[in-house]
């Protein structure tokens, strides 16, 4: 299975779909399609040739320590000096300062590429962000260059084994050692990379739990554990009190270390401050949330590389109308549906994807205050949307891959099942996908007492200027199914929030048909389209996918009662 990474399709969507303009981003008007042929090269040249030997010869655990796959600690040695890490990190602390856009195409490539791989950079990017936010001054100075340049990794410790996505239920103690440092104490499980061989030191931040904190969520602090302690000269010192006890034997993404971490008095510091840490997390969290989003598209489109590369070699009965015996299987209107299905999907869930990356941008970048308050709450709306469609579509594309491979995707040795296998996870991590859907219509909805959501409407109907004429009507309807069911969730969340979050999946569905819909249909007016793919591609989404938005309108509203009425024997 060969990966190559579309930087055309990633420049393409970027110009026409996410709003990448000189005005905006004079930083990337010469310099965007260089960057990405660098990482390319990076993502075809050192990380995919490792994609298959990770999920064959995984991460280990012997006696304590974790071992990556053959070829890890090279590849990561290259991404270091290539200064990935860095992309969008400040120059004060040794990155390039670059557009959130710009990393949103690199982090595809590095997904599509090697997903197991890609996780490690994937933490540490948030990590930065969270830390160059909140921190102290000293912890900024003594770990950002180092996790900037790659030279450390970091994690995000939340999950614990009797509280996976409810915080409040978070039991890991901080107590004050008088010396401005404090002792953290408790177990921590599904920790990607929480331990390994690659780099010489990991930053852990840590949610925890002062003896005095309130409950709740309200009560919880986040802190900065180094595996190994470093001195105000940045020397690395003595391993600080925090162990791996074992690793995680999964589905899929074997080359990826998941761990249980101890921490047993381990000394730590606290970033923000005490009690706060939930919106320092936050940070954090929403940066991978995007990521998680992109990983989807990055899978999704490695799948949809493989199936269509395998339809072009199989021969199997003969298609309508062909003269040859035996045909492609391409050339069958059934694999062909599979097919245009995957391609449409990948470009509507990237499109979403690099959308909220230029609203994040747009949220430091845009000339008012205003500008920049608007962005960034359409970067919060659109965030839930690309994290779970972007996921969702990875989840659909590599199981539509196996199905285009028939009997031989259920083979291992064929490779379509590490695909469906990898992808898997990343619909439940970083808050699964129902999560998102409930922070969508019980939080973002609402944003500015409905302003950013009725805001984003009159973007999308704006959008509809000067689309093909044939597509307009379709997506008119799918954008006044939005605005319906956004409405009639709205009302139900006041006096019947069991009615309004049954309905949440259904409608973060119908958000990303209407959002990637018109998407799709910009792309297909712009000039340049290669051979007319992009309106092909527009043609088939707008026509058999977002054509179910009404219906999707309809479920949500129609449908709650007879989901609620179930609780009776679901809870027998």
């Amino acid at each position: 299975m060969v990966y190559r990474a579309p930087v055309a399709d990633m420049l393409f969507t970027m110009s026409h779909a996410a709003g990448l303009t000189p005005a905006v981003y004079p930083d990337l008007a010469d310099s965007a399609d260089a960057i990405l042929d660098e990482a390319a090269k990076m993502a075809e040249g050192a990380l995919a040739p490792l994609f298959r030997i990770g999920d064959t010869d995984g991460a280990r655990f012997e006696n304590g320590v974790v071992r990556t796959s053959p070829g890890w600690r090279e590849a990561y040695a290259q991404w270091i000096a290539g200064g990935w890490m860095g992309v969008t990190a400040a120059e004060d602390h040794g990155g390039m300062g670059l557009p959130h856009l710009l990393n949103a195409a690199c982090l595809e490539m590095w997904n599509g590429a090697n997903m197991a791989f890609a996780l490690a950079p994937l933490l540490s990017l948030g990590a930065i962000e969270a830390l160059a936010a909140h921190g102290s001054d000293d912890l900024r100075a003594r770990y950002l260059p180092r996790v900037v340049s790659g030279e450390w990794s970091a994690t995000m410790n939340l999950t614990e084994p009797q509280a996976g996505s409810d915080l409040a239920a978070l039991r890991t103690r901080a107590e004050r050692t008088g010396d401005g440092a404090y002792a953290i104490t408790g177990e921590k499980i599904y920790i990607t990379y929480g331990e390994h061989d690659m780099t010489d030191n990991i930053v852990h931040l840590v949610l925890a739990r002062l003896p005095d904190a309130p409950a709740g969520t309200r009560g919880i602090s986040l802190f900065l554990v180094p595996k190994f302690l470093v001195g105000a000269d940045g020397a690395i010192g003595a391993h600080n009190a925090l162990r791996c006890a074992g690793i995680e034997h999964k589905m899929g993404i074997h080359g990826s270390p998941t761990c249980t971490m101890l921490f047993e008095g381990a000394a730590g510091w606290l970033i923000g401050e005490e009690n706060r840490g939930l919106a320092c997390m936050f940070t954090m969290m929403n940066n991978a949330r995007l990521a998680v989003g992109l990983q989807g598209v990055g899978m999704a489109e490695r799948a949809t590389q493989t199936a269509l590369a395998f339809a072009q070699e199989r021969r199997q009965g003969r298609a309508p109308g062909d003269p040859a015996p035996m045909s492609a299987i391409v050339r069958h209107p059934d694999v062909q549906r599979m097919l245009v299905s995957m391609q449409a999907t990948t470009a509507a869930a990237r499109a979403i994807c690099y959308m909220t990356a230029n609203a994040i941008d747009l949220s430091h970048r845009a000339e008012t205050p205003d500008a920049r308050r608007a962005a960034q709450e359409r970067a919060g709306l659109l965030t839930p949307v690309a994290k779970a469609y972007g996921s969702d579509i990875a989840n659909e594309t590599a199981s539509l891959c196996v199905q285009v491979y028939g009997g031989m995707g259920f083979i291992e040795e064929a490779g379509a099942a590490q695909l469906m296998r990898d992808a898997r996870i990343a619909a439940i991590y970083e808050g699964t996908n129902g999560i998102q859907a409930i922070d969508l219509v019980t939080r973002k909805l609402g944003l500015s007492g409905g302003a950013a959501f009725t805001a984003e409407l009159a973007r999308l109907r704006a959008a509809l200027t000067g689309v093909d004429p044939a597509l307009a009507p379709r997506l008119t309807e799918a954008i006044d199914a939005l605005e319906r069911a956004g409405a009639w969730l709205s009302q139900r969340l006041a006096n019947e929030p069991a009615a309004a979050l049954a309905g949440a999946a259904p409608f973060l569905r119908l958000f990303a048909l209407a959002l990637g819909g018109v998407a799709l249909a910009q792309c297909a007016q712009a000039e340049g389209d290669p051979q007319g793919r992009w309106h092909v591609l527009a043609r088939f989404f707008v026509f058999d996918m977002a054509s179910h938005a009404p219906a999707l309108a309809r479920s949500i509203e129609d449908s709650a009662d007879a989901l609620l009425g179930a609780a009776a024997f679901l809870e027998a």
